[in-house]
């Protein structure tokens, strides 16, 4: 398969690793969930490829719902305050909840979702976060199913972008210089 990444563009994880990475998370959650139902919360739209991927790796019984937050606006620094665009389209009392994330970066958008997320009475709730950089934490939070740790770089493609632009890049790229 020929890439359909830029030349110019620094990839920091394959989609071969990312592959690798996401089915060894499903693995984990399928041990973890062995025999229960889950419901993936995908944050919407960074984690829409990520929980796609990881759905199709989850062979636990899985349903998905989606959420949509906003922190960034069009720019790559966090303006610190998150409101709630989309809510859950469906109930999930009492049921095993994992919220799907691109990125744990500051730990704002996931403790406001953590919040949220817990006034519905979930059985469980966990997150799955296919980046972390715990060096950018500004909340004590952790996600129980990491794809990667990573320094204070920001990254674009597998539905992470920089104002809209990159995210059908199949691999996780540093954003070029010249763009941000």
């Amino acid at each position: 398969m020929t890439s359909t990444v830029d030349s110019t563009l620094q990839v920091l994880f394959s989609r071969e690793q990312i592959r690798h990475r996401v089915a060894e998370l499903g693995r984990q959650i399928d041990r973890d969930y062995a025999g229960e139902k889950v419901v993936l919360v995908g944050v919407l739209k960074g984690a829409a490829i990520f929980l796609a991927d990881l759905a199709r790796s989850i062979s636990v019984d899985n349903t998905f719902d989606f959420v949509a937050v906003s922190s960034y606006g069009k720019g790559h620094q966090s303006s610190g305050a998150v409101k709630l665009i989309k809510d859950l389209d469906q109930p999930i009392e009492g049921k095993n909840v994992i919220i799907v994330e691109d990125i744990l970066d500051t730990g704002l958008t996931l403790h406001f979702l953590r919040g949220l997320l817990d006034q519905h009475q979930p059985k469980s709730l966990r997150v799955a976060a296919l980046l972390d950089k715990p060096s950018r934490r500004l909340e004590k939070i952790e996600a129980e199913y990491v794809g990667f740790s990573i320094p204070n770089q920001f990254v674009i493609g597998y539905g992470m972008d920089f104002a809209e632009r990159y995210r059908n890049l199949p691999d996780i790229c540093l954003m070029p210089a010249e763009d941000s």
